[in-house]
Parts: structure tokens; C-alpha cells; sequence
């Protein structure tokens, strides 16, 4: 089927009725999905109704492709592509560096994603359940140079922040300096007038 018309967009309230009666032919838990409508991304057919649903959760820079719905599967293969465009887009947009699924849809496993390894399993957000079955995975960047790069960006913003304080204490005490010689300068200058002042009226007073 071609996927001009469809159209892949965020879930809104608006889909709430529309996605309950799609989570319970699935089987799912629709009161838990209900309140994570956020998560949901929808492709709406030609005509406007939804016909399919896809998860897209972020936790810890990574992200879990969950829950794959359709009112109609023989349009699954189709549409998918338009789900992993939308995909990609916001997982670049929140710097996400792997993509986690439990769907088995081969178009899944034909994009790249695969069976993750013991080692990867230690990378998965405890909230997702690192013992559950059948975890495929997909890195979309370097790990450990994102890490890096994290650490250096930490260890500039704790140098500047450093700095910063240093020079905000020697500006306020710049400034306690120069009240100082301002108080000092002020009082030379009374007491120089004042000096002034009773000299004259001294001598003003002996004139005959």
C-alpha cells in the first residue's frame, strides 16, 4: 500500500477514545498507556482516523519503542517508515544514543536493531526491566564519546564556575577597597575644609 496520505503526528486528547479501543484489541493496558499519551506518536489514515499508535519513551539519553498498534496490520509495512522518520527526528532532537524495543516486527530488525547482548543490558534503564525477554537495541551514536564529551563539558562548566566566583570575590573586594579610599579621601577633604574654615575665621577675628 502507498503511504501517501498518512500522516505520522504526536497524540493528542483529541485520540483518546480512538487509541483506547486500539490498546484493548491489542491487549494492552489502556488505562496505563492512557496516561502516557505523551509518549505516543499516531498515523492517521487519508480520510483522518487514527489507524496505528507506536510508544516512544526517553529515559537516561536512551530511548524504548513500545506498544506498536494498528487497526488494520496490512498496512503495518507501510507505515513503519513513516514511524522510524518521526523516530529519528526526535531521538536527534533529545540526544538520544540508543533505541530499545521488544517489538519483533521484522521491519525492526531489517533497520538494524538487534539482539542485545549481556553487556549492552547493562546500558538499559533500570525502569525498563534489564531481566525481561527478547530486548533489541540500536546505537545511534558513540556511547563512550558522548560520555566523554559529557565529562569535559562538566569539568569546563565547574572551571568556569570557579573562575567566576574568583573574579565576583575580587570585584566585591575591589570594591570594599575603594569605599575605603573614597571614606578616607572624603574625611581628608572635611577636615582639610574644616582646617580652612577656622584658619580664616581665626585670622578674621584678630584683624582690627
Amino acid at each position: 500500500m502507498n503511504p501517501a496520505g498518512y500522516q505520522v503526528r504526536r497524540a493528542t486528547l483529541d485520540d483518546i477514545g480512538e487509541l483506547k479501543a486500539l490498546w484493548d484489541s491489542m491487549g494492552y493496558a489502556a488505562g496505563d498507556l492512557e496516561r502516557r499519551l505523551t509518549e505516543f506518536q499516531v498515523v492517521a489514515g487519508p480520510d483522518g482516523p487514527v489507524m496505528g499508535a507506536l510508544g516512544f519513551q526517553i529515559a537516561e539519553r536512551q530511548a524504548r519503542i513500545h506498544s506498536e498498534a494498528f487497526t488494520d496490520f496490512s498496512i503495518a509495512d507501510s507505515v513503519r517508515p513513516l514511524f522510524l522518520k518521526r523516530i529519528q527526528s526526535l531521538a536527534m532532537n533529545h540526544g538520544v544514543v540508543r533505541l530499545w524495543t521488544q517489538e519483533h516486527a521484522p521491519f525492526w530488525t531489517n533497520y538494524g536493531f538487534q539482539r542485545a547482548s549481556a553487556a549492552a543490558l547493562e546500558k538499559l534503564p533500570a525502569t525498563w526491566d534489564p531481566a525481561a525477554p527478547d530486548w533489541l537495541t540500536f546505537q545511534m551514536k558513540d556511547e563512550e564519546t558522548i560520555a566523554s564529551v559529557d565529562k569535559e563539558f562538566a569539568m569546563f562548566m565547574a572551571s568556569e564556575k570557579q573562575r567566576t566566583a574568583q573574579t565576583l570575590a575580587s570585584a566585591k573586594k575591589l570594591k570594599v577597597i575603594v569605599t575605603v579610599v573614597a571614606f578616607v579621601f572624603a574625611l581628608g577633604i572635611l577636615a582639610a575644609a574644616g582646617y580652612i574654615y577656622f584658619k580664616h575665621r581665626g585670622a578674621t577675628s584678630q584683624t582690627p
